[in-house]
């Protein structure tokens, strides 16, 4: 393997691990980034690749919110809220999972397009400013974890469901979309966005692991180690950057900036007719 396609490794592990937690859309991002770097490797094992990198940005959520997983202290009022946190993240995964066990492929085959997504990271955006335009003045009711109710976990499922559907929605994005208009505070609708990544990707990974099988060329676990540490410092840098920034400003250039991003896509793929 040479130091070419370890350089390629390192940028895709950056990219993934940076636009995995901003809510600008990491299948966006790697969909262009792909038309100018591509990976000497199988398309099998790009398609498991892509996936897999992201268990390095789970890692670092683990890592991150490790206390909010597993408390220090075995105290009852700790375990129940840890037993309530984890019973609202499953909640919230249900109606993904459900269409994607059984229609991931069909899915795939439908939206797994530039089309789809140059218009979803338009539409979101746009959604994106809408409610950060509705919600301008108005306090949040919900400002903790442990104040988002089982129904709100439910209702926050069928928006990151768009995302399971529609590539360029953004997981995050649209769980965070969610949660505001729900009334959840930015600070606290970003980290529920962090923590329900957590069996969406681990989910995920594992299907598709699953799927290429567990027999990899040297250079393509070289490639994959490479990725997932890269991935894993980007995210953790990510994450502490948002976690910061919606402390004191709203994702209204989120917002812009992903209408910009899909626009420039349908621009790129329309004037090199892809």
């Amino acid at each position: 393997m040479d130091f070419i396609e370890i350089g390629k490794a390192i940028i895709f592990g950056v990219v993934e691990g940076i636009t995995e937690w901003l809510p600008v859309s990491s299948t966006g991002h790697l969909i262009l980034l792909d038309e100018f770097i591509r990976l000497n490797v199988s398309a099998s094992f790009k398609e498991m690749f892509l996936v897999v990198v992201q268990l390095s940005a789970v890692f670092a959520v683990l890592t991150l919110y490790f206390k909010k997983f597993f408390p220090a202290s075995l105290k009852r009022e700790d375990l129940s809220e840890m037993l309530s946190l984890w019973t609202k993240i499953v909640i919230s995964c249900v109606p993904a999972a459900f269409v994607g066990l059984l229609w991931d492929d069909d899915l795939n085959a439908l939206f797994y397009n530039y089309q789809t997504v140059a218009l979803m990271l338009i539409l979101v955006g746009a959604a994106f400013i809408a409610a950060e335009n509705y919600l301008r003045n108005k306090a949040p009711k919900i400002n903790s974890l442990s104040q988002i109710t089982f129904a709100s976990a439910f209702l926050i499922g069928f928006f990151q469901l768009m995302a399971a559907v529609f590539p360029g929605t953004s997981r995050s994005g649209a769980v965070i979309i969610g949660a505001l208009l729900l009334g959840i505070s930015r600070t606290i609708a970003v980290e529920y966005a962090f923590l329900l990544a957590v069996p969406v990707m681990f989910g995920a990974s594992a299907l598709k692991l699953l799927k290429f099988g567990f027999q990899f060329s040297n250079g393509e676990l070289i490639t994959l180690m490479i990725g997932m540490i890269t991935a894993f410092i980007a995210s953790v840098i990510s994450i502490k950057f948002l976690i910061g920034y919606v402390k004191k400003r709203d994702f209204k250039i989120f917002g812009f900036y992903r209408i910009t991003l899909g626009l420039a896509i349908f621009i790129y793929f329309f004037v090199w007719g892809k």
